[in-house]
């Protein structure tokens, strides 16, 4: 009987094949996908403001083509990332950007979303304590009609929360966090975080720095659970307590 071949002793088998390195991307990427992101901000808000004046479509009302341009802005940018990650580098997607739902399910992200707005509620109490919010800001302005209130409450809660941790805590702090470990990668995703939403608050201070504590937080859970799907679902706990925290705080029309 033939007996299997063993290497001699003085012969080391063969290491094992190194981990595969996570994320797979690198900051060549997150500057091709930053300059994309760019051109069709303006490609995009350009065009919908565009269309509006040609048809003779009334702008008294911001909401519709700014939520229009956001979308539209969403859709391609991210099959230009779908794009990118399937056919430069072959993998799939929404895996890719690990969203996945983990066993035990997201009610308890949505748990950790409420307790985060009830903390950051909090410390903007404190803040504004010593430092007074601006009590008008752009988002606010926003909510002057029922029609409004829905569209900008039906997006802060499904697609606004999608869409930002997927770019956010998806595709760029996995990389963050690979180069400067833990803690400064997810500040630093935060602070970026906040600065998309300064315009919003009219770039108040107080304001960036009540949401890049939610960033952080939302960062943290994103990196705890290695679930983009569980910050999503805190991220929109977290828009919805806020959203109706401003409802109540609205001046009747």
């Amino acid at each position: 009987m033939n007996q299997p071949e063993v290497p001699p002793p003085w012969e080391a088998p063969p290491p094992p094949p190194p981990p595969e390195k996570y994320p797979f991307w690198n900051y060549l990427d997150v500057l091709a996908a930053g300059a994309v992101a760019v051109q069709l901000l303006l490609i995009v808000f350009l065009s919908i403001h565009f269309l509006f004046w040609i048809k003779g479509w009334n702008l008294a009302n911001k909401v519709v083509p700014l939520l229009l341009a956001q979308f539209l802005f969403y859709l391609l940018w991210f099959l230009f990332l779908y794009g990118w990650i399937r056919l430069r580098y072959g993998r799939p997607f929404w895996r890719s950007l690990a969203w996945v739902v983990p066993r035990q399910g997201l009610w308890s992200s949505f748990t950790w979303g409420l307790l985060t707005a009830g903390f950051v509620i909090g410390l903007g109490a404190v803040v504004g304590y010593f430092w007074p919010l601006r009590s008008e800001v752009p988002l606010l302005e926003l909510l002057r009609d029922r029609v409004s209130i829905v569209l900008v409450g039906a997006f802060a809660v499904t697609l606004g929360p999608l869409c930002e941790e997927l770019a956010f805590r998806g595709f760029l702090q996995p990389l963050l966090v690979r180069s400067l470990t833990a803690v400064p990668g997810i500040l630093l995703t935060a602070l970026l975080f906040a600065s998309l939403h300064g315009s919003e608050y009219g770039w108040s201070w107080q304001h960036l720095l009540l949401i890049t504590v939610a960033g952080v937080a939302f960062g943290w859970m994103r990196h705890r659970s290695g679930s983009t799907a569980t910050s999503a679902a805190m991220h929109s706990a977290y828009n919805l307590a806020f959203f109706v925290v401003a409802l109540a705080q609205r001046t009747p029309q």
